[in-house]
């Protein structure tokens, strides 16, 4: 009998383990060992595909910024989305409608997203137009001035700040009210049972949402690509940007090799990331 449920139990993890040992695993060993080869794939060149990456201006930019955006804007998605779950969990009726608006820019194709921004931040667009009115002429595109950054960062935190916000609610209400009764029988405040009972129950899907938010900030690629094209303003040159001008142009050692490297940074980030968490 255990020996039925053992194998019913790997039939049903076989296929999805095939799926990801197909489809990632084995195609990521590939790109491995690639950034130790030339551009054809024959000839090993040890690790002067990494050096080459090291010395590349537009590498250093792309990471400078990439690392900046990570500085900026997971912190105030993470704050942000906090903030609103912990606000719509005492909204009452209103709840419902405040979640739905909330997951609004999540059904929002990028096509409509970029068609938005234009309208909006084009030298001649909606908001040069009211700072006129009020006396504040702006006068250029938006995005082609250092203030493309910030709408980036507004556009990251307005797609994703809904599906954090649910996912935190989710992380609310599996804390028992049992206990949030008994602590205030006991005299606790609202405070105290903040930091006591709420913080503690959260913090096991708090370390998904962040780990979930780091992955999605290199989602916002599509949007600054399609408006700004290969080469946008210096600010909102990403990585993204970077391995697709690699990609167009067959640089395959080098965008293998920064592959490695983006792959290895990820991992040791989720990885201090679960070790401080467990401590």
């Amino acid at each position: 009998m255990r020996r039925k449920k053992r194998m019913a139990g790997w039939c049903f993890v076989l296929p999805g383990f095939a799926g990801v040992l197909l489809f990632y695993l084995i195609p990521f060993l590939d790109v491995v060992r690639r950034s130790f080869y030339n551009a054809v794939g024959k000839q090993f060149c040890g690790l002067a595909n990494y050096r080459t990456v090291f010395e590349n201006a537009a590498f250093r930019l792309a990471a400078g910024n990439t690392a900046k955006f990570l500085a900026v804007c997971l912190p105030l998605l993470l704050l942000l989305s906090f903030a609103v779950a912990l606000l719509l969990q005492r909204a009452g009726r209103l709840a419902p409608l405040i979640k739905s608006a909330c997951m609004v820019p999540l059904a929002v194709p990028a096509a409509s997203v970029v068609l938005i921004w234009k309208l909006v931040f084009d030298g001649h667009g909606l908001l040069n137009g009211l700072l006129e009115r009020v006396g504040l002429p702006w006068g250029s595109d938006w995005m082609n001035t250092g203030a493309a950054f910030g709408v980036l960062v507004f556009s990251y935190i307005w797609k994703n700040l809904g599906y954090d916000v649910v996912l935190w609610l989710a992380g609310l209400a599996s804390v028992p009210e049992t206990l949030y009764e008994a602590a205030k029988m006991d005299g606790a405040g609202s405070l105290a049972r903040f930091i006591f009972i709420t913080l503690p129950y959260i913090r096991p899907i708090s370390f998904t949402i962040i780990v979930i938010s780091l992955l999605n900030s290199f989602k916002v690629f599509r949007e600054a690509w399609l408006v700004a094209g290969n080469y946008p303003e210096e600010s909102i040159y990403l990585l993204q940007h970077l391995f697709n001008n690699w990609f167009r142009d067959l640089a395959m050692d080098k965008m293998a090799a920064g592959a490695v490297m983006l792959s290895a940074v990820i991992l040791a980030l989720v990885a201090a990331l679960k070790r401080s968490w467990d401590k």
